[in-house]
């Protein structure tokens, strides 16, 4: 029996290195990983968004050019049917109302959401809770949005009535039946919805800049009106693009807040051009022309969108 005990040292094969061919393969594998894999996961949506967004952009925009009526017609008729399109005075008069409606929603969407963000950007109390409460209204549809506003503004059950029954008797609202005034009762129920989101995208924007730059702008004896309309207001142009693009594509599709609020009427007091191309499409069985009235919303989207995106563009290399 030896008196050395026994070794319990490990073979020297038990750490050693992986086969160098094993370890290529592994870095290959990962490399391939690393420049596939997020294709791969990405490509789903991409080949949909191609397919079921600029695919279909495309089909409408051939369909404009046929003759499709109740069925689609793949027969090339030039522009016969932008002609017709520009024919109609329901055309003309949805349009004009798109222009009514996109102004003044932008407009006031714009000053209000300002004018709340300045407000609570000063520390107010409870500002937690008045910003849940000015954001609320965006958290409902625009079906409900509309459905609510007719309630408030039907003259027989609304507004004038309660404050006839408050001893006004005098008192008239009747906008929402009136067909000079109808398109106005849309825009403010698309203020009180949007007006909430606008503010939360300017208070975002109030709070990421500088709070040193205020505060050397008030060393040097600038008032808080002259700050913001001369420091704070104009770095926030980013963020009034963004709103400018969300507000004005809104407006464009408008369809449900207008069906749940007048229906386009009286008549078509207040018909827009999502109501025109729907109707056309699919109630009346003229699919071309309902495709030509889609398309000229198209070009409007457009002709917002790339002015807008040239200044933003611009601006930013302007800075650089």
């Amino acid at each position: 029996m030896s008196d050395h005990p026994a070794s319990t040292a490990a073979p020297p094969c038990a750490f050693a290195s992986p086969p160098r061919g094993r370890a290529t393969s592994r870095s290959r594998l990962a490399a391939w990983a690393d420049a596939w894999l997020p294709r791969i996961v990405l490509s789903p949506t991409i080949i949909a968004s191609l397919v079921f967004v600029y695919g279909f952009i495309g089909l409408t925009a051939y369909l404009s050019l046929t003759e499709s009526r109740l069925m689609p017609n793949f027969e090339f008729a030039g522009l016969v049917q932008y002609e017709r399109l520009f024919e109609i005075d329901r055309w003309w008069t949805a349009a004009a109302n798109l222009g009514i409606f996109g102004g003044l929603f932008i407009l006031f969407c714009l000053a209000i959401g300002l004018f709340l963000a300045v407000l609570l950007d000063q520390r107010i109390r409870a500002e937690g809770a008045l910003r849940q409460i000015y954001l609320y209204p965006m958290a409902l549809s625009f079906i409900v949005t509309g459905t609510a506003w007719k309630w408030i503004l039907n003259p027989g059950l609304g507004l004038e009535k309660l404050m006839h029954d408050w001893g006004f008797a005098h008192f008239s609202f009747d906008w929402l039946v009136d067909p000079d005034m109808s398109i106005y009762t849309v825009v403010i129920a698309g203020v009180w919805q949007s007006s909430g989101f606008v503010m939360a995208l300017f208070l975002a924007g109030l709070r990421g800049i500088d709070d040193s730059i205020i505060k050397a702008a008030m060393v040097d004896g600038a008032g808080l009106p002259t700050i913001y309309w001369k420091i704070v207001i104009p770095a926030l142009r980013p963020v009034f693009f963004s709103v400018l693009l969300v507000l004005a594509h809104i407006a464009i599709k408008s369809f449900d807040l207008v069906m749940a609020l007048t229906a386009g009427g009286p008549g078509n007091a207040s018909d827009v051009p999502a109501i025109f191309m729907y109707q056309f499409s699919f109630t009346r069985g003229q699919l071309g022309l309902g495709a030509a009235s889609a398309m000229m919303m198209l070009m409007t989207i457009l002709a917002v969108l790339v002015p807008l995106m040239y200044m933003e563009t611009k601006g930013s290399r302007n800075a650089h």
